[in-house]
């Protein structure tokens, strides 16, 4: 263990790291969390492809093989966890040492490399964790949520924060390729047999259904980089269910080193993408969902999220984020928190209608909108952009992601420059006409308050006479010359009403 305490600037000092060791069927994956926050960051992300279910189907017993690989995985994410100073550690272990009969004997050798108590889920426990990650990652998500894992299915209905009645079924990728004798259409009859009584997927229709798991984002993936998608966040990717249909029926039909984009599926996982898609597909067909979304969060996220607090789930996750990176790249954090107030009120003079999703992301872009301060002028717009582009943000859809990096890009870069084409086309004309009066309005108060705290909201927007005003009180009149007039004739511009600023 590290003997020398130590603090990052760019962490969070008030949290303590915490890591979860996911014991699976397929792999085993330690990931380390900043802290216990309502939208935890990875510090660290590691998984070794194990294979300890191969074979669990048909012989009933973990693989010889399987074993020797996660014990080394094990004592290596035990070591690791010592050198970063993490003593809160939690370990799962899940379908194959729960159905193994060797299981029992294997926890133990567990038990003994990792020095840590070891949680074994059952099938109804890991469906209730599984789901609870996708109440953590979703903003009040409404539909089934599927875990598919190498020994296992979990399925379970999920509505805002209640939960169904959780099952599983034995579906994972491993366990299909063992039962159907590596046949992906004899495991066809297997899946459509098992999902038939599935009582989760009996009010799916119409509904969303949350795919969780590694071998649905790696077909994700694949779908995403055969369209040319222009995010690479995997997190709320969106499929329509008869897309996700078709492209599932592709994969099923055509050998995996065949595929366009396989390359960004790593090898271990290309045996098992048809037994994914096998599933996907039934999915789709018995229970025609309206769309198929990824969730990059499932039962980790889960148990961090059954962790916390009461009044911590409660949180917006993306506005529990925007204040985290505030707080981590901003000149002046506090002033982020006064842009959500001014623009509160600008935008009610406005007479803009918002929705609260709409407020929601006008607050994020606030609380974000100073967070590339520290690159070069001329690209402060362009690495906003990437950053909150490619941010590990829950709690949004691509949508408002594509929004919330437009806004930042449009404060530091201006309304007449040709910002990020691919960007644009992901939201609609209203949207992205908000974000331009949004990105004009914090460039206006940037150039106004010099990004610092406590002066935004003595300067508050009236509207007169169809005219908006901006009052200052007199010790700060100082502040208005040539070019803050100039950002406000460039609102003016774009908000089509005329803006006139009193000392008072």
């Amino acid at each position: 263990m590290t003997s020398k305490k130590w603090h990052a600037p760019g962490r969070l000092s008030y949290l303590k790291p915490t890591a979860i060791i996911d014991i699976g069927s397929n792999s085993v994956r330690m990931v380390a969390y900043e802290g216990l926050t309502r939208s935890p960051t990875p510090i660290f992300n590691d998984k070794v492809m194990c294979g300890l279910g191969r074979g669990v189907a048909t012989t009933g017993k973990l693989s010889e093989d399987g074993i020797i690989r996660a014990l080394a995985a094990l004592r290596r994410f035990r070591t690791l966890c010592d050198y970063m100073g993490i003593v809160d550690i939690h370990v799962l272990a899940t379908a194959a040492a729960r159905d193994a009969i060797n299981g029992p004997e294997f926890l133990k050798a567990a038990r003994a490399a990792l020095g840590v108590r070891i949680e074994l889920l059952s099938g109804q426990r890991e469906a209730e964790l599984s789901a609870l990650g996708v109440v953590s990652g979703f903003y009040h998500p409404d539909g089934v949520v599927g875990d598919l894992g190498g020994g296992s299915l979990e399925l379970n209905d999920v509505k805002g924060a209640k939960l169904g009645k959780g099952m599983t079924l034995q579906l994972g990728g491993l366990a299909l390729m063992d039962m159907s004798g590596k046949s992906p259409q004899k495991a066809i009859k297997i899946v459509r047999a098992a999902l038939k009584d599935a009582k989760p997927l009996a009010k799916l229709k119409g509904r969303t259904f949350y795919a969780v798991g590694g071998t649905w984002r790696a077909l994700a993936r694949l779908h995403m980089r055969q369209r040319n998608y222009p995010l690479n966040v995997m997190h709320h990717y969106e499929i329509a269910s008869r897309d996700a249909a078709d492209f599932s029926e592709l994969v099923e039909r055509v050998h995996a080193d065949q595929l366009a984009s396989i390359a960004s599926v790593p090898a271990a996982r290309r045996p098992l993408l048809a037994y994914g898609a096998v599933v996907l597909d039934e999915i789709i067909r018995i229970a025609k969902p309206k769309q198929i979304v990824v969730s990059a969060l499932g039962v980790r996220e889960g148990l961090l999220y059954e962790r916390l607090s009461m009044s911590a789930r409660h949180q917006d996750p993306l506005i529990a984020a925007a204040r985290e990176l505030n707080v981590l790249r901003s000149r002046a954090p506090q002033h982020g928190e006064d842009l959500c107030r001014w623009t509160d009120v600008l935008f009610k003079c406005l007479k803009i209608e918002e929705s609260h999703e709409e407020r929601r992301l006008r607050h994020a872009a606030c609380l974000l909108a100073d967070i590339g301060w520290r690159a070069h002028p001329d690209y402060r717009g362009e690495q906003s952009l990437n950053i909150i582009a490619n941010a590990a943000f829950v709690g949004i859809d691509h949508h408002g992601r594509a929004f919330l990096a437009l806004v930042a890009a449009y404060r530091h870069m201006g309304l007449d420059d040709d910002v990020s084409p691919h960007i644009r086309v992901m939201i609609n004309a209203t949207m992205l006409e908000r974000a331009r009066i949004l990105g004009a309005a914090l460039r206006f108060a940037y150039v106004l308050s010099a990004a610092m705290p406590n002066i935004l909201p003595h300067m508050p927007f009236t509207s007169r006479k169809g005219a908006l005003v901006l009052t200052l009180p007199p010790r700060f009149k100082d502040l208005i010359n040539e070019r803050v007039l100039s950002r406000l004739k460039q609102l003016t511009r774009i908000i089509g009403r005329e803006c006139d600023i009193k000392v008072k």
